[in-house]
């Protein structure tokens, strides 16, 4: 296990950042902390990360196997990096592996890596908020960590940006590295993430793998001339688990158990429905991250 965090909490005052949050993360995973801005995502990494001291609970790095500080073993991004503006992007991170103690050679391999080798001798001042995201993963990658934090890393950046971010995450994953990311953006969160856990008000409202969270949660929709009786039949089948309305007026359907567009067709014609609308979609984490929401109001 990389990380266990049990009942974690932290107090400012009259209020709770966190409540007694609990997840595990697995060695290789590619792991989301989900919610909104003021949810704890960046409260839970500073504590896990010794930069906040928690008001209850524990966290433990690598099982606590080994000796010497696991912080080592960890490359993180809380904030922009103090990168110095006149400096180009190679002597930057020749300060930041000074501070890391570890040697030159890896640097240009690094640049590479995150696509920024033939801008490694222009100043750091003309670079794109992209590229200085990109800049501030070398850095977190200079001393080759085990795992890799970012909080928020797509915060800010336009849909190139973004794109590059996302590549490069999905990139390092693959090489065997195990990375923890905090964001409010869902639709980057199931691009990227293999596990997630969500956040809403300091407590954990749910967390797995996002597969699992999605489950077969596809929706169907439909209409009819009869939207009345539609309404009722659908109701009436074992597998649809939900039935509404959506703006446009149809009928969206949500399930319990698989079934096909077709398997559902068969059925209502049976039940003498012949459907106008029949359209299936993936139901997004977005949509699921709002159920959730709303089930805790």
């Amino acid at each position: 296990m990389i990380l266990s965090i049990q009942n974690l909490s932290k107090q400012y005052g009259t209020l709770a950042a966190l409540s007694g949050v609990s997840f595990s993360i697995e060695k290789g995973s590619v792991f989301g902390i989900l919610g909104p801005n003021g949810s704890g995502k960046t409260t839970t990494l500073g504590i896990v990360l010794g930069v906040i001291n928690s008001s209850g609970g524990t966290y433990s790095w690598f099982d606590n196997k080994g000796t010497g500080n696991p912080r080592k073993n960890i490359g993180a991004i809380l904030e922009t990096p103090n990168f110095y503006h006149y400096l180009s992007a190679y002597k930057n991170l020749q300060i930041a592996a000074d501070i890391k103690g570890v040697d030159y050679s890896n640097i240009d391999k690094i640049l590479e890596r995150v696509n920024l080798k033939d801008r490694k001798d222009y100043r750091f001042s003309t670079f794109s908020l992209g590229m200085k995201q990109r800049l501030s993963i070398a850095s977190a990658l200079l001393a080759n960590p085990e795992v890799l934090v970012l909080d928020e890393p797509t915060n800010g950046l336009d849909p190139q940006g973004i794109a590059e971010i996302r590549e490069l995450i999905l990139s390092i994953s693959k090489q065997g590295k195990t990375i923890i990311l905090a964001s409010h953006l869902l639709d980057e969160v199931e691009k990227v993430c293999t596990h997630v856990a969500v956040l809403l008000k300091g407590k954990i409202i749910s967390s797995g793998k996002v597969s699992d969270i999605l489950g077969n949660n596809d929706i169907i929709e439909l209409s009819a001339d009869n939207m009345e009786k539609l309404e009722s039949v659908a109701k009436a089948h074992p597998a649809i688990k939900s039935v509404s309305k959506n703006n446009s007026g149809k009928l969206e359907l949500v399930f319990s158990s698989p079934i096909s567009a077709a398997e559902l067709n068969e059925y209502l014609f049976k039940q003498g429905i012949s459907v106008s609308h029949l359209l299936l979609r993936k139901k997004t984490l977005e949509t699921q991250f709002l159920e959730l929401i709303r089930k805790e109001k």
